[in-house]
Order: C-alpha cells, then sequence, then structure tokens
C-alpha cells in the first residue's frame, strides 16, 4: 500500500521539483525527476509577468478566493437545506424532484453553458461576481451527497427534538449538520476543488480584468507570447494554483474518509 501510495504522488512530487528548478534544469534532456540546484526565480518570474498589467497579482488571488469561498458557503448551506427538506419531510412529488436532480448529473457543465449564459445575461450579472457564484450554488451532485447522508439519520432524533419543543430550524442546525459534518466536509472540499480550479465560467462571463480569477489569468499567461522564455513561471503558476487545494484536503481528510467509509447509522 505504501507503494502505491507513493507512485500514485510522483505528479505531485514532479510537480512541485519543477516549481523550483531553474532554466537549465527545465529544458535539460533527458528531464530530471528532482530538481538539483532549486530556486525561487520562477516565483519571481512569475510575479513580476502579472505584475507588469494593470492589475496587480493580489488583486487575481482575491477574485479566486472570495468567489471560492462564498460558493463553497453557499452551496453547503442550500443544498444541505435541501436534501434535509426531501429526505425528511413528506412533500409532495419530493420523488420527482429527486428524480429530476439525478437526471441533471447526466450532463456535462459545458453542454448547459449556454443557458447559464442566457439566464446570467438576462439577469444583468455578467462582469460581477455574481456570475461565478450564483450558478454553482444548487448543484446536483452536492444536493444527492447531503441526501443520501440525511436519510440515514433516525428520524427518533428529530421527533425527540421536536417533543422538546424545537422548531424546524433549530433541528436543522443543532442536529442535522453535526450529524453531517463528515458530508459536509467533503462537499466543501470538491467543491472548492472545482470552483479553485475552474477557468471556464470566468472565460465566458468575465471580461473585466480586474474581476478574472487566478486560474484564467495563468491560462492565458501560459497561452501567450513567449511561453518558452515563461516556462519557469508556467511551472511556479501551476504549483501556486494546485497547493490551496492539497492545504484543504490535508485539512479536511480525516472526515472525507469517514464519508467514503460510512456505513449508517442504525436506530
Amino acid at each position: 500500500m505504501g507503494l502505491l501510495v507513493l507512485f500514485t504522488s510522483l505528479p505531485l512530487i514532479y510537480m512541485i521539483s519543477t516549481a523550483f528548478k531553474p532554466y537549465d534544469e527545465l529544458f535539460l534532456y533527458p528531464p530530471r525527476f528532482f530538481v538539483r540546484k532549486p530556486t525561487l526565480q520562477n516565483f519571481v518570474d512569475l510575479f513580476t509577468a502579472l505584475d507588469s498589467t494593470v492589475i496587480p497579482f493580489s488583486r487575481y488571488v482575491f477574485n479566486s478566493l472570495f468567489t471560492t469561498v462564498v460558493t463553497v458557503f453557499a452551496t453547503v448551506i442550500v443544498c444541505s437545506m435541501g436534501a434535509f427538506a426531501i429526505a425528511k419531510y413528506k412533500l409532495p412529488y419530493a420523488n420527482t424532484i429527486f428524480n429530476i436532480v439525478i437526471a441533471a448529473l447526466m450532463f456535462s457543465p459545458h453542454v448547459t453553458q449556454i443557458p447559464n449564459y442566457l439566464i446570467v445575461s438576462k439577469l444583468h450579472l455578467l462582469n460581477t461576481y455574481w456570475a461565478l457564484i450564483i450558478p454553482k450554488i444548487a448543484v446536483a451532485y452536492n444536493l444527492f451527497l447531503m441526501k443520501q447522508f440525511i436519510e440515514q439519520i433516525p428520524d427518533t432524533y428529530l421527533d425527540a427534538a421536536r417533543i422538546d419543543g424545537a422548531g424546524e430550524f433549530k433541528i436543522f442546525w443543532q442536529i442535522i449538520m453535526p450529524m453531517c459534518k463528515p458530508a459536509w466536509s467533503t462537499l466543501i472540499v470538491f467543491s472548492f476543488v472545482s470552483n479553485w480550479n475552474d477557468y471556464f465560467s470566468p472565460l465566458i462571463f468575465i471580461n473585466r480584468q480586474e474581476l478574472k480569477t487566478l486560474p484564467l489569468v495563468l491560462q492565458s499567461l501560459a497561452g501567450g507570447p513567449g511561453q518558452v522564455a515563461r516556462s519557469g513561471a508556467l511551472a511556479a503558476a501551476t504549483f501556486v494554483v494546485t497547493i490551496p487545494t492539497i492545504i484543504v484536503f490535508l485539512i479536511m481528510q480525516s472526515r472525507v474518509m469517514k464519508t467514503m467509509a460510512y456505513s449508517g447509522i442504525k436506530g
């Protein structure tokens, strides 16, 4: 198992090593896996290339962090409340609603991008942060994940809370959410990774340079002229974009494993 873990971590190790390689090692043939003379010049070149524009590098980082954090927070709350309503209330046509949600999982986000764009445009949200946040709040997979987890919580907990005089919102916040901590911790990881790395949505909805996110800017940097000269900066950019997702996963790792191994709460 240790050898398998080491093998699967080789791309990550190579990415980190490449970010600190000087130019003579970047273009060495055959390629060298580990860096011999580590340098920070690639990061200096990256910040210099981005700060040479009108918009500073810190603004792109803020855009990515703000839209990602707000989206993750909103999708956890909205999808958890929706899943709680479908799983624990006898709503009319609840099964039909859930089947529609499941059917939405069959469509790639790129397929629905045109109707999403038309809706965002009609709401006059183009070139705003909301164009990157609102379409990603009610996600079918997130609702499905939370619903499957909440269904396994015995109704006796909820009935006991109602007998003690707890309202529905109090039941949700003080019983459902604490018991679903592994599930929404997993949801945080998945949502953070997908939103942080998303450059397609900003490419479609955002034209103003000061509102662009970090992945989109780095993608345009990779496709611009002088790509060979900026190879070190691109390696550093890959490291900068990847490291936040690794940190989030390491923080939530134990709870994610609990969700994957969860066998159900028995009453």
